[in-house]
């Protein structure tokens, strides 16, 4: 038997005014996408922006419906519409944050495990990690250097698409 341990890095600020000017402009359209939440039944609202190599910026926000297996993440509303019409303008950066007027957000709230999947098909794709950086309202940023932080194990076989280069 071998025992292996693994170890993530992450940086983390105390609020969003330490990081840099691109990173806090992405929060800020971060917060900005949780404007577009369809979030009746939960009443959280997550916002996702990503910042493309071009400078161009892309919003996407939780969608719910009453059938709560047909809604989506904000991270899987961006990085799809990213899919869909800019694939060949890498992301840079993905900031997300969520808010919700049933309790107070303390910490950064963490993608799910289909977005993490998805975000690390599209790193793949893309040959580059994606920053993401996850906030709060008055709490504590998170900064990862690309979705290995979350997922070392990630779902990936190479044989399944000889298009997604990894």
């Amino acid at each position: 038997m071998t025992e292996h341990q693994l170890e993530i890095t992450f940086k983390e600020y105390q609020t969003l005014t330490e990081l840099d000017k691109p990173g806090r402009a992405l929060c800020l359209e971060a917060i900005k996408a949780m404007q577009g939440s369809h979030s009746p039944y939960s009443k959280f609202r997550v916002g996702a922006a990503l910042r493309l190599q071009s400078g161009k910026i892309i919003h996407g926000s939780n969608q719910e419906n009453v059938a709560y297996p047909s809604g989506l993440c904000a991270e899987r509303v961006a990085l799809f519409y990213w899919g869909a019409n800019h694939a060949d303008d890498p992301i840079e950066a993905m900031a997300v944050t969520a808010a919700t007027d049933e309790f107070e957000i303390s910490q950064p709230i963490t993608s799910c495990g289909s977005c993490l999947q998805v975000l690390a098909e599209f790193e793949k794709k893309q040959n580059q990690p994606i920053e993401i950086i996850l906030f709060c309202n008055d709490g504590p940023v998170w900064v990862m250097n690309g979705v290995d932080s979350f997922l070392p194990f990630l779902f990936f076989e190479k044989r399944l698409n000889t298009e997604v280069k990894g």
